[in-house]
């Protein structure tokens, strides 16, 4: 591993919830913290750094075809999911990146299992999809607002003393199964203060070009916040496991959020260390036959092999 690498993974560690810990929200991640990058311009050269690695990496991991990465974002509203996405996969290739948004399930998913949607979005080998919002809605939405659970049309069995429990159970050992199987699972909570986002939903309101994004059913939310937070809180105990651990981003600042999510992806993609293909020696005779024959191709005048000659 090399120096920027390490130094990846040193970064990285401060938002990672230690599978098997015991998470209380507001009392072990600080929405506001930056460590040691103090100014937005330092962290400005930062996010380039790590967009650049990621875009490295995600060129290998296309080419290797071995592997796919799926990121999983949760946040509240407000939480930067969608900057987040913007800004942090901005210098990769689009063709190896999908982007899923979970909204209210439709009659047709609800006649399924409740993973069935999320699982016919995996990404392909090669690939890496973003999940804005993820199958962690079922403990979290759902568990906030348990009256939701009636559309989905429940076996007795399914509900009832110890629901919660099992569900974290079936999502972990899924996501055990996907990571076998090839997919690297990061997942980032988008950790943001209740100040913060009041903050940012009256920016929504007063800046005309940000009127769309605001909706009033964000703000009766609000009115659940103690329990978003305690949902929050279970759910990074229950399900930041060795395959597959949370990392707390803090949000309060979008520059520094931006600059740790991409941070965790480029370290997942480090992980897996993908490389170029190589081929065997007929192939590769091959290709010196094809270059030979394109070399003899080459106008008057011009290098038989432009890039050997330099």
């Amino acid at each position: 591993m090399t120096s920027r690498e390490e130094r990846i993974a040193d970064f990285i560690e401060a938002f990672r919830v230690e599978p098997g810990s015991t998470v209380k929200l507001s009392k072990d991640f600080d929405p506001t913290y930056r460590g040691t990058v103090r100014k937005k311009k330092k962290g400005r050269q930062l996010l380039a750094e790590g967009i650049d690695i990621l875009s490295e990496y995600q060129t290998r991991l296309y080419a290797q075809h071995s592997h796919g990465v799926l990121v999983v974002l949760q946040a509240l509203d407000a939480g930067g999911k969608d900057g987040t996405i913007r800004h942090v996969m901005t210098g990769v290739n689009p063709q190896g990146v999908d982007v899923h948004g979970f909204k209210v399930p439709s009659s047709a998913e609800l006649d399924h299992d409740y993973l069935w949607r999320y699982q016919r979005q995996l990404p392909r080998r090669g690939a890496i999809t973003i999940f804005n919002r993820s199958h962690y809605e079922e403990v979290l939405v759902v568990r906030v607002h348990p009256e939701l659970l009636e559309r989905q049309n429940l076996p007795h069995s399914a509900r009832g003393k110890g629901m919660w429990r099992r569900r974290y159970h079936e999502i972990n050992e899924w996501e055990r199964t996907l990571s076998r199987n090839g997919t690297k699972i990061v997942k980032l909570f988008l950790n943001l203060s209740n100040e913060e986002q009041r903050t940012r939903f009256l920016r929504r309101i007063d800046l005309p070009d940000h009127n769309w994004k605001f909706s009033s059913a964000d703000v009766r939310e609000r009115e659940y916040w103690d329990d978003y937070q305690r949902a929050f809180s279970k759910m990074l105990s229950n399900t930041s496991t060795e395959w597959a651990p949370w990392y707390v981003i803090p949000a309060d600042r979008k520059w520094y959020a931006r600059i740790a999510a991409a941070a965790v992806i480029a370290n997942a993609l480090i992980e897996i260390d993908p490389q170029f293909p190589t081929i065997d020696k007929d192939a590769h005779n091959a290709l010196l036959d094809v270059k030979k024959t394109l070399e003899a191709q080459s106008p008057e005048g011009a290098a038989p092999d432009p890039f050997e000659a330099g």
